[in-house]
C-alpha cells in the first residue's frame, strides 16, 4: 500500500484510532528529537487519516530532520504543501500539549495497532481477517507488549486451519446426537479390526506394517477397493512399490474374487491372478479338443490376441462373466481409485500431491504404498518420522484419512510377539501415528501350536487348519497402537493368487 494515501485505504474501525494518530504526530511536533527513537519503518507505518500521514513526513524531513536518521527517512515520499497544513499541524500540537501520557506510551498503543493493520491487509482468508480483529478485545489486550501482539497474529496464521474450539461447549449434544467421528469412520472390511479401531477414521493416520515381499502392496489393493466400490468414496493410491501395470492387474484379481464386491457387479466368479494374466479359460463344452493339459483353452499358432479374445467369448461363459465384471470395474468414476506411482519425492512434492487430489477431486482416503523418507533422506530411519509427520499433519488440517505401509523387520520374533522394536525404521515413527498394526506370518510348521476364536468373549477356540497351497497362509495381526482403545491380536487367512484376505478371529498360542 503506498503511503501517500494515492490509494487510500480504508480500515476496520476496530483497529483504526485517529485521535491517538494525531496525538503521536502532535507529541512529535512538539518534540522533534523524540523522531531518534519513535519513528515507523516505510513498511510497519499504517495512519488511516491521510492528513495525519503527511504532517508525519513533515516530522521526518522538515522538523525533525537533523534528528530523523536515513533508515526512518527510507521509502517515505516527501511531505506535500498544502492550504491550511501550517493550522492543521498547529491543532495537532495543541492536541498534544494537553496529554499526560508519555510520547512512549502512545508510540507503542499506536505501533500495536499498525501491526493489526499490516497483517490485517495480507492476511489471505476473511476468517484470518476476522481473528486478527479480535485481538483488539482480547481481555489484556492492553497489557500486551508489541511482541507478544506479533506473535499472536503468527499464532493465528499458523494455526488457522487447525481445529479449535471450547471443550465444555454443546457437550450435551455430543454425547446423545450419535453424529461424531469417534464413533463410526468408514467401514473396514475385516469385523474386529473395524470394532477395534471405529472404522477408518478422518484426521488420523493408520499404518500396517509387514515384511518384504509379504503382500503390502495386495493388502492395500483389498482396502482400497472396498473404500471405493463398497463404501462409494474416491481415494487416491500413492505407490513407490507396485506399478500402475501390476496395481490393475491386482485391482482386477480383486474385484473379482471378492465377495462383498460380487455383489455389485454381479458376477460369480473364482479365477486366480495367474489365469486372468494369461486368459486362461475353460470352455463349456467339456467336449471340446483343443485345451492344454489343465483343460483351458489354447490360443492357435499365430492367432491375434483379438481373435483369440472372440473364440474366448464364444466358447467360454466364465471368460464373458470376468469380462462383465470389468467392465462394471470400467465405469466406476464417481467413487475411482486414482493412482499415482512416485519413485523419487521429497515431503514437498508428497504434500502437493495429496493436496492437489484433495482440492481437484475432492479426495479424503489416501493410501501410501510404502512409506519411506523423502529423497534428500534415503537410509535415514530418523527422517522417517518426518515424513509420517507430514502426513499426520495433512489428516488432521483437512480432516483426511491416511493409510500407509511400513517395513517390518525380518527376524526370529515369533507373530505374537511383535513389537515397535521389530520395525526396520525408526521406533518412534509410532508416535506420530493414530493406529499401527504389524503383521507376521505364521511358518507351516508352527501352525498346531496356535488356536483361534472368533471373538474373545466366546473363548470358543479352535485349531487352524494346514494347506497345502503354497498360496494360502496365515497372518498375525498384532495392534501395536490403537487410539480407539483395545489391542487385540488378530488371525487373518489370506490367498494371495486370488487376494482374498479372511478375518478369522482372535489368536493365542496353546496352553500346555
Amino acid at each position: 500500500m503506498e503511503k501517500d494515501f494515492e490509494d487510500e485505504f480504508k480500515y476496520p474501525d476496530e483497529i483504526s484510532d485517529e485521535k491517538l494518530e494525531m496525538l503521536y504526530v502532535g507529541l512529535l511536533l512538539n518534540s522533534p528529537r523524540a523522531i531518534r527513537r519513535f519513528y515507523f519503518l516505510y513498511e510497519d507505518c499504517y495512519f488511516s487519516n491521510k492528513m495525519v500521514d503527511n504532517a508525519y513526513r513533515s516530522v521526518l524531513f522538515r522538523e525533525g530532520d537533523e534528528f530523523s536518521s536515513e533508515l526512518a527517512r527510507k521509502n517515505f515520499k516527501l511531505p506535500k504543501t498544502s492550504n491550511g497544513e501550517y493550522e492543521y499541524k498547529e491543532n495537532l500540537k495543541m492536541i498534544a500539549s494537553k496529554e499526560k501520557s508519555s510520547i512512549e506510551d502512545i508510540y507503542v498503543k499506536l505501533k500495536k495497532l499498525f501491526m493489526l493493520k499490516k497483517y490485517y491487509v495480507i492476511a489471505p482468508t476473511a476468517k484470518i481477517q476476522q481473528e486478527i480483529l479480535d485481538i483488539k478485545k482480547y481481555a489484556k489486550y492492553d497489557e500486551m507488549s508489541i511482541d507478544e501482539v506479533i506473535s499472536t497474529i503468527d499464532q493465528i496464521t499458523v494455526t488457522s486451519e487447525l481445529s479449535k474450539g471450547i471443550l465444555n461447549k454443546e457437550s450435551t449434544n455430543f454425547l446423545i446426537s450419535g453424529n461424531n467421528s469417534l464413533k463410526s469412520g468408514l467401514k473396514i472390511p475385516f469385523p474386529i479390526m473395524n470394532a477395534t479401531f471405529k472404522g477408518f477414521r478422518k484426521g488420523e493416520t493408520s499404518s500396517f506394517a509387514m515384511p518384504s515381499n509379504y503382500g503390502k502392496s495386495r493388502f492395500s489393493i483389498n482396502l482400497l477397493a472396498h473404500i471405493a466400490f463398497v463404501e462409494k468414496q474416491k481415494v487416491l493410491m500413492i505407490s513407490n512399490e507396485m506399478t500402475e501395470e501390476k496395481m490393475k492387474l491386482c485391482l482386477i484379481t480383486t474385484i473379482i474374487n471378492n465377495k462383498n464386491i460380487q455383489k455389485y457387479h454381479l458376477q460369480n466368479l473364482a479365477v486366480d491372478e495367474g489365469r486372468l494374466l494369461d486368459l486362461k479359460f475353460k470352455p463349456d463344452d467339456k467336449s471340446f479338443k483343443e485345451v492344454d493339459g489343465k483343460g483351458f483353452i489354447l490360443q492357435k499358432e499365430n492367432e491375434t490376441n483379438a481373435n483369440f479374445v472372440k473364440r474366448l467369448y464364444k466358447l467360454s461363459s466364465e471368460f464373458k462373466k470376468t469380462v462383465k465384471a470389468t467392465k462394471w470395474l470400467d465405469n466406476q468414476l464417481k467413487n475411482a481409485i486414482y493412482f499415482i506411482h512416485v519413485s523419487e519425492h521429497t515431503n514437498d512434492d508428497l504434500k502437493k500431491i495429496i493436496l492437489n487430489y484433495y482440492y481437484k477431486e475432492g479426495i479424503e482416503y489416501i493410501l501410501y504404498d510404502t512409506l519411506k523418507t523423502d529423497i534428500d533422506n534415503i537410509g535415514n530411519g530418523e527422517e522417517l518420522k518426518k515424513t509420517a509427520t507430514v502426513l499426520s499433519t495433512l489428516a488432521q488440517k483437512y480432516k483426511l484419512c491416511i493409510i500407509s505401509t511400513l517395513q517390518l523387520l525380518e527376524n526370529s520374533t515369533q507373530p505374537l510377539n511383535l513389537n515397535v522394536n521389530d520395525l526396520s525404521s525408526n521406533r518412534t515413527i509410532k508416535e506420530v501415528l493414530d493406529n499401527l498394526c504389524l503383521v507376521k506370518q505364521i511358518p507351516k510348521e508352527n501352525i498346531k501350536e496356535y488356536e483361534f476364536a472368533e471373538n474373545e468373549e466366546l473363548q470358543d477356540y479352535k485349531n487352524l487348519k494346514n494347506y497345502t497351497d503354497p498360496n494360502v497362509r496365515y497372518y498375525v495381526f498384532v495392534v501395536d497402537k490403537n487410539r480407539a482403545g483395545s489391542k487385540p491380536k488378530l488371525l487373518f487367512r489370506l490367498n494371495l493368487a486370488y487376494n482374498i484376505w479372511e478375518e478369522l478371529g482372535v489368536i493365542r498360542m496353546k496352553i500346555k
